[in-house]
């Protein structure tokens, strides 16, 4: 339900803090006085819509804030499962929804403290407000949610569900095929390409790490007489003294060197560690000496193994530039092609079983579309029936109501039993629509196109109350529901305000004291003018106060103590009413 709205600087308001409770919450008041406005504030603050003009004339911003308690899982999954999915649910409870209107600069949208864009704040909204009369925020005239009201109603919801998982698992069946038939004409040649691009790949043998191993006895090869030089003169320098003689080894100094520490070590054994360190150092030199001999004898310029080289590192430069940066990209490729090959190879056999399946599950599908078909029917009649019967006790017995369910032919669509096919949507084969008759001897028409406001909202009262099982919306708003209505169907109305009431909040502005009299809650808007600004309150009535206003509303402001009297007593049948109704519950 709404618990409190907070209304700031919208039109006349300037700042209304409104306090609603359970049951039947009736606005009243002279017209002009903002009656209206106040549900306009509810619609602005579900849609996030508005004109700048909206701003009270002097303000900068306009603010309104409504705060909600949420109604149990079972009793509205929709809403809970939204406000999970989009990290709204703060608080298990409560919903705020806070809407900040600015003449300069975007508005800002906050549900439970976190902005959010107005096409969620609409889908919240639809869950939370139904308003019916002079807004456009009325889920019956929109012919996408009769369906909805139908199989609610019907108690077909868990059958569309099962038929909307069978659509799905066809859709994605049917985009596969279509992707592979697309695709058919060019298999031969991507079959082709394939198979030259591994054929290519294969002949050159890759392996890993290969290219680097190349490289460096490429550059080995290129270098190899700098490199042989080099070597010899690092070994004549460790081990082979000059042909000239003149020059002497590093080993000879370390030998020459070796021979004294020896006799030293014998006069003195704490020089025993550096003597033998000397020793290893003469060995170590002698064995790198002779390795550096064997390399610089290894080395020899090979034009031929060079040649190979560079053409093997060219082939594999080419493959890098066709299939990945390295040779393990392609070789990573290798696996993503044969994959694809034998895809490929296989597709005409992955074709034939999409087929077979997605005609399996048309044929299942065309079962639970008869089946929901039958079941809607048969809703439907007792749905026609019920707010005929509703129609007929708020004194529309002029109006005619008809459920047309229908379905298009469709050779490409799902077969029925009956060896018809139809086409279809993630709901079924049906197409559902409310269509309305309000004066004798017309043709029935599309809900929507009702004109008259009063006749709206009482045909939408009437089928609010048969769908009242089915319709889980938690808050009701009627706008002058009584444009057009005497005192006898006002009485009507107000009882069947006060019985949707009874499992949901409903609000309601009325004229008629007939309809105010049922009020679990009454609240009446009236202007006033302090320092020339017209303000538009919004007062709680009780007990006198609510006898004062019913009596202005049945004799006008010069109400005497007979129009107290008659007000005291349409109260007391009203309360009289509904205790009993409270008794036969």
């Amino acid at each position: 339900m709404l618990l409190e709205l907070r209304v700031k600087n919208i039109g006349i308001i300037e700042d209304i803090d409104w306090r609603l409770r359970n049951g039947l919450n009736v606005i009243t008041g002279e017209t002009g006085t903002g009656k209206s406005l106040v549900i306009d504030a509810v619609e602005l603050l579900l849609t996030g819509k508005a004109d700048e003009e909206i701003i009270r004339y002097g303000a900068e911003e306009a603010q309104i804030e409504g705060i909600f308690t949420l109604p149990k899982k079972e009793d509205s999954p929709l809403l809970r499962e939204l406000l999970a999915q989009k990290g709204l649910a703060a608080d298990e409870e409560t919903l705020v929804i806070d809407c900040e209107l600015r003449r300069k600069g975007p508005s800002i949208v906050r549900v439970n403290g976190h902005a959010v864009p107005k096409v969620l704040l609409r889908q919240i909204g639809r869950l939370l407000v139904d308003i019916h009369g002079q807004s456009e925020h009325l889920s019956l005239l929109d012919t996408k949610s009769h369906l909805d009201f139908l199989d609610s109603y019907a108690h077909t919801l868990n059958l569309r569900s099962d038929f909307s998982i069978k659509d799905a698992e066809f859709y994605k069946a049917e985009q596969e095929l279509k992707a592979l038939e697309k695709e058919e004409k060019d298999h031969a040649r991507r079959e082709e390409f394939l198979r030259f691009q591994l054929e290519e790949i294969s002949r050159a043998q890759l392996r890993a790490g290969e290219e680097e191993k190349l490289e460096r006895e490429k550059n080995i090869l290129t270098s190899a007489e700098k490199l042989k030089a080099l070597s010899h003169e690092a070994y004549q320098a460790l081990y082979e003294e000059d042909v000239s003689g003149h020059s002497v080894t590093a080993l000879d100094k370390l030998n020459e060197a070796l021979q004294p520490m020896k006799k030293l070590v014998e006069l003195d054994p704490t020089l025993r560690q550096q003597t033998d360190l000397l020793d290893e150092t003469i060995h170590g030199l002698t064995e790198a000496s002779r390795d550096i001999r064997v390399y610089c004898d290894s080395l020899e310029y090979d034009p031929n193994r060079l040649e190979e080289i560079e053409s093997r590192l060219e082939l594999i430069r080419n493959l890098k530039r066709k299939y990945g940066q390295t040779i393990s990209e392609i070789l990573d490729y290798v696996v993503k092609a044969e994959r694809e090959l034998d895809m490929v190879c296989h597709s005409s056999e992955r074709c034939t079983q999409l087929e077979e399946l997605c005609t399996c599950l048309k044929q299942e599908m065309g079962r639970i579309a008869c089946q929901l078909s039958s079941e809607r029917s048969q809703a439907a009649q007792q749905l026609m029936t019920d707010v005929k019967k509703e129609l007929h006790d708020l004194n529309m017995l002029q109006v005619e109501f008809d459920v047309v369910i229908g379905q298009k032919q469709d050779k490409e669509g799902i077969p029925f039993p009956n060896g018809e096919s139809y086409a279809f949507n993630n709901m079924g084969a049906d197409t559902v629509e409310f269509m309305v008759s309000t004066n004798p001897g017309e043709p029935l028409k599309p809900l929507a196109r009702i004109a008259s406001t009063g006749e709206v909202s009482r045909f939408t009262l009437a089928l609010k109350g048969a769908l009242s099982e089915a319709d889980n919306i938690p808050v009701l708003i009627f706008d002058e529901i009584d444009i057009g209505v005497g005192g006898r169907s006002g009485e009507i109305i107000g009882k069947k305000l006060w019985i949707l009431a009874r499992n949901r909040q409903v609000i309601c502005v009325t004229h008629l004291p007939q309809i105010a009299a049922f009020a679990d809650a009454h609240f009446s808007v009236h202007k006033e003018v302090p320092e020339a600004r017209t303000l538009s309150i919004l007062e709680n009535l009780e007990h006198d106060s609510r006898i004062k206003e019913l009596a202005i509303m049945l004799s006008g402001p010069q109400y005497t103590e007979t129009s107290l009297k008659n007000a005291r007593e349409l109260m007391q049948k009203a309360e009289t009413w509904k205790e009993l109704h409270r008794k036969g519950d």
